[in-house]
């Protein structure tokens, strides 16, 4: 029987601290709602705004796979395996922390904001060899249409990662449709709204807003608003 939790916007834990202004939809750091661990896989999905030329110094990750999608402006990085790249709208990257790394982010612009949505998704191997990676996506073959941006298989499209994940973003016309069939029986999705307004199986869901949903086979989507974007994580339950 379809199985669904909806998560409004305003629901989430959120945390101002001058230079970041952060909205967590599920427990971390300061703040912690026992029904909001996690959703699945899923471990972390936080929704962060970075003052110009502040960021998240050097810290330490392990046994995590870790997804950056930059919304907006540029994202510095550096990490304990030589990495150094600037992560921009279109792009995605993605760490496997496995045995352990360090890495420092940072808004690479004096002059204007930094958002950025940071996912964590828990590995389904452990103590795996760091790697990093990250890619540039065609943003505009997503339009009115769901774009795979990762997958478990690193000939598939998009970045990989250790977990039988699937990510997907589309930006939609209003009004226009689109249906998507959950990859695994055992998996579920958890969809967040970007921007706009959407109805998905017959839930109403606004910007920043998210729906997990399982035990069902595919989800049925609509956009009621213009350039109304969302993103789709298909994840084991």
């Amino acid at each position: 029987m379809e199985t669904i939790i909806l998560h409004k916007a305003n629901s989430r834990g959120h945390a101002d601290h001058g230079w970041l202004n952060a909205w967590h939809s599920f427990s971390f750091a300061g703040y912690y709602d026992p029904q909001r661990i996690h959703f699945g896989a899923l471990r972390v999905l936080n929704d962060d705004t970075v003052s110009p030329g502040m960021g998240f110094g050097t810290h330490p990750h392990d046994n995590m796979e870790i997804i950056t999608i930059p919304l907006e402006g540029d994202l510095e990085h550096k990490d304990s395996m030589g990495n150094v790249g600037l992560i921009q709208h279109g792009d995605i990257q993605v760490m496997s922390a496995g045995t352990g790394i360090y890495h420092s982010e940072v808004n690479k612009n004096r002059d204007k904001t930094l958002k950025l949505l940071q996912i964590w998704v828990f590995p389904d191997k452990q103590n795996v060899t760091p790697r990093y990676d990250q890619m540039r996506l065609d943003v505009n073959a997503r339009h009115n249409k769901l774009q795979q941006i990762l997958s478990p298989d690193s000939g598939d499209e998009g970045v990989w990662i250790h977990q039988q994940a699937w990510f997907h973003l589309g930006r939609f016309d209003k009004d226009v449709s689109t249906s998507y069939t959950i990859k695994r029986p055992q998996n579920g999705v958890y969809a967040f709204v970007i921007e706009g307004t959407f109805v998905l199986n017959g839930q109403h869901l606004e910007k920043r807003d998210a729906l997990g949903i399982w035990n069902v086979e595919t989800l049925e989507l609509k956009a009621l608003s213009d350039n109304a974007e969302i993103l789709l994580m298909d994840v084991p339950m």
